[in-house]
């Protein structure tokens, strides 16, 4: 039996930019979209392509002994390997070679040059590659942030969170289950930070976590050469069924100055929203001053005028349903 209630994501096939537009981009809902054209790299990226084109580039991966890998509790060591060894061993079942056991998990996300300043970009971190993939043009290049390598073992499993800009998972090898939850389920998913506590979705303790089952579950199945659009602040976790190789391309939807200039990783919340977390924090230290019956009563409250202030009138957008957002063309 279904723990949560559970909807498959639609699935559009031949999608070009003024039907993504028109269409799937002003429900602010995720959308597999399938048959677009992402280049030769459907049919070039082989393991063995892959090795001889990356060479001997270093590249800093995750490594763990177990498949579903935590951030939040970091279960993971960082390695450095040459990229030729990374795929070899990302795309065994057991290692001859490894760090922690015969049978660890490998997971790339690649980084910028300066990881601490630089966004990722596959043109300039893997440039021999990217001339074989095709950035999908459904958003104006001047609201580019970055384009993200992906290249996971099988089995792997990456923590749930979400993301502050939109984003287009490419698909290019392997097949790979994605879970989203819709950010009006954030209540239910026990959040630190962007990540979700609830590490394991299809079994969560839910002594632990009672509330989660509560949470709508969106679900899919990415083929090669799908492309998942991922909105912003929508939930997602990823499971590789296969060893895979992947692309993330996120964009800013919002105007440039709310984003927080410092963030790399395209994950720090807007600047707004930053702040105004800053001043809850404050508030709330504020009220520790008062008697515990007396916090209660102004807590409580505080939440009446959030939900009044900020909510929406329903879970999530209903079909056909439209929000207003920044046209990304």
């Amino acid at each position: 039996m279904e723990l949560q209630e559970k909807t498959d994501v639609p699935v559009f096939a031949r999608v070009d930019k003024d039907v993504f537009l028109r269409d799937i981009y002003p429900k602010r809902r995720p959308a597999v979209l399938r048959g677009a054209c992402l280049g030769p790299c459907l049919d070039k990226w082989t393991t063995q392509y892959l090795r001889e084109k990356g060479g001997d580039l270093e590249v800093k991966v995750h490594v763990s002994t177990v498949p579903t890998m935590d951030f939040l509790h970091k279960n993971f060591v960082y390695k450095t390997l040459p990229f030729s060894e990374f795929v070899k061993r990302a795309s065994e079942k057991r290692h001859s070679d490894f760090f922690l056991c015969e049978d660890e998990s490998y997971y790339l996300r690649s980084l910028g040059e300066d990881v601490r300043k630089e966004p990722a970009d596959i043109k300039k971190q893997f440039p021999v590659l990217a001339e074989d993939f095709k950035i999908p043009e459904f958003f104006d290049q001047s609201q580019f942030f970055s384009s993200v390598f992906r290249i996971s073992s099988r089995g792997l499993q990456l923590w749930t969170h979400y993301d502050v800009m939109d984003n287009l998972l490419a698909q290019v090898t392997g097949t790979k289950r994605v879970v989203l939850y819709s950010p009006q389920e954030a209540l239910y998913l026990y959040m630190s930070g962007d990540k979700s506590e609830v590490l394991d979705i299809d079994s969560p303790d839910l002594q632990k976590f009672p509330e989660f089952v509560k949470a709508k579950r969106h679900e899919c199945v990415l083929q090669p050469g799908d492309l998942l659009f991922i909105p912003a602040l929508w939930f997602h976790n990823t499971l590789a069924l296969e060893f895979g190789v992947g692309v993330n391309v996120f964009w800013r939807h919002l105007q440039a100055d709310s984003y927080d200039k410092r963030d790399p990783y395209g994950n720090k919340d807007p600047v707004a929203a930053t702040r105004a977390l800053q001043a809850l924090e404050r508030a709330l230290h504020t009220l520790d001053t008062l008697p515990p019956e007396y916090r209660d009563f102004y807590g409580r409250r505080m939440v009446q005028r959030v939900q009044k202030r900020t909510y929406t009138t329903s879970n999530e957008p209903k079909d056909g349903e439209e929000c207003e957002v920044t046209n990304p063309g």
